[in-house]
């Protein structure tokens, strides 16, 4: 393994060398300390130009580059507003798509206001949205699937300024967890409403989300979703406080030479469909389960192996996302982005939630011990007396009332039968042919 995560600087970010060009391009107009943590949000924004397409993992299963979540998480005052500026830069087209599409909408609602009553009322008419606003109802967002699935299977995108706005997005907090398992596995998501007012139908929800939030709201978020899934998908990116060192820190210019760069690139990934395998990524995916598998066995840490499973997953799709934009070749530099990615995904999430992760999920482990024991098979040896088996009950949390009764039972059962001479209870021939 190249990166110990059980350290508590972080682990440290390779160069950006070939094929990794667009991910250093965008980097280049944020500050440096700004770098790494940014480097893992960079996917789930740009893998939303790719629509129609289609990669294998090495377990066999065809994934479409939608799914991805990040979360960015530093202290408040940590320059995670960089990330807007990217975000902004990589989805103009969208923004300006978006605009004419809620332009149109508009003036349907007016019109449909005008004729609620009259039978020449227009036909509904969504509005087809890439960019997906914050606050957005889960009937709406249905709606906004449902219109990308019938333009071919387009990727809608979400980037929340702060966790909290989750909680506002579809609902509840139980119903946006839910949601969130939804969008990362790509699932079909059903409606059925018994008025004309209400959403009814069905769309693969296909969305890629960033977030940018502190520790104490991140944990105060994941604080009941631990080990249902929804902490697992999420990839973290966390930047540790700095020194006060007084510097200002300097972004680009964002200018016009930027802008065509970035353009360029973004039509490789708009150019992006088919079905592809791409057996370099998969090979290096397959090193990394072994390597984040014996990460699990010297911690001893079963949660560390959960986590880390959907980990390989995320940095994947990001692999595979800089093969599109690299003209679908795939180079060394890119590889070791990809192992880097796995690895800073956890070392956040420990980071962040550590002290919360370190007894793992203990429910089944608490509802194991519930599990009826066969207190004859516990006995050890053939013979025993009355005063074993009242000493099991008693360490097994049952009465020593019920001891006499139990004997009573397993002696009419032909379980063992009673020795008068020896006061001592033997068990039957049967009962050890049984259990062989």
């Amino acid at each position: 393994m190249k990166y110990d995560i059980t350290k508590p600087v972080a682990p440290t970010m390779p160069n950006l060398g070939k094929g990794t060009e667009c991910f250093k391009l965008l980097l280049s107009q944020t500050s440096f300390d700004m770098h790494a943590p940014l480097l893992p949000m960079l996917s789930p924004i740009l893998a939303t130009k790719i629509s129609q397409a289609e990669f294998q993992y090495p377990s066999g299963q065809w994934l479409e580059m939608c799914g991805q979540q990040a979360a960015l998480i530093a202290d408040s005052a940590g320059n995670k507003g960089q990330l807007g500026l990217l975000v902004e830069a990589c989805n103009r087209d969208f923004r300006q798509e978006d605009a004419e599409e809620l332009k149109k909408f508009l003036q349907y609602q007016k019109t449909c206001k005008k004729r609620s009553q009259s039978k020449d009322r227009p036909e509904e008419v969504f509005p087809l949205l890439r960019f997906l606003p914050a606050d957005c109802s889960k009937p709406g967002y249905l709606k906004a699937q449902m219109a990308c699935q019938e333009h071919g299977g387009l990727t809608t995108y979400i980037d929340l300024k702060e966790i909290e706005q989750l909680d506002n997005l579809c609902g509840s907090h139980k119903q946006v967890t839910q949601m969130l398992r939804l969008m990362w596995d790509r699932e079909v998501y059903n409606a059925l409403r018994a008025t004309i007012d209400g959403i009814t139908g069905s769309a693969l929800l296909r969305t890629n989300l960033t977030i940018s939030t502190t520790p104490v709201r991140a944990r105060q978020f994941f604080k009941y979703n631990l080990f249902d899934g929804t902490l697992g998908r999420m990839v973290f990116s966390y930047k540790p406080r700095g020194n006060r060192d007084g510097k200002i820190p300097r972004i680009g210019k964002f200018n016009d030479e930027f802008y065509q760069k970035l353009d360029e690139y973004l039509a490789r990934l708009d150019n992006c469909k088919g079905h592809y395998v791409i057996k370099p990524l998969n090979k290096l995916i397959e090193r990394l389960a072994n390597d984040v598998a014996e990460l699990g066995d010297l911690t001893d840490n079963d949660c560390l192996w959960d986590m880390g499973k959907r980990s390989l997953i995320s940095a994947w799709k990001a692999g595979c996302c800089m093969w599109a934009l690299n003209n679908m070749t795939w180079s060394r530099s890119m590889g070791d982005v990809v192992e880097w990615l796995v690895f800073h995904d956890m070392w956040s999430k420990y980071q962040v939630l550590g002290d919360m992760l370190k007894d793992g999920d203990t429910s089944t482990a608490e509802a194991s011990k519930a599990i009826p024991a066969n207190m004859l098979d516990d006995i050890k040896g053939n013979t025993f007396s009355e005063q074993q088996l009242e000493a099991l009950r008693v360490s097994s949390g049952k009465s020593k009332e019920g001891t006499k009764r139990q004997l009573r039972v397993w002696v009419h059962r032909g379980l063992i039968v009673f020795n008068e001479q020896t006061n001592l209870y033997t068990k039957t021939e049967a009962y050890l042919n049984r259990k062989c």
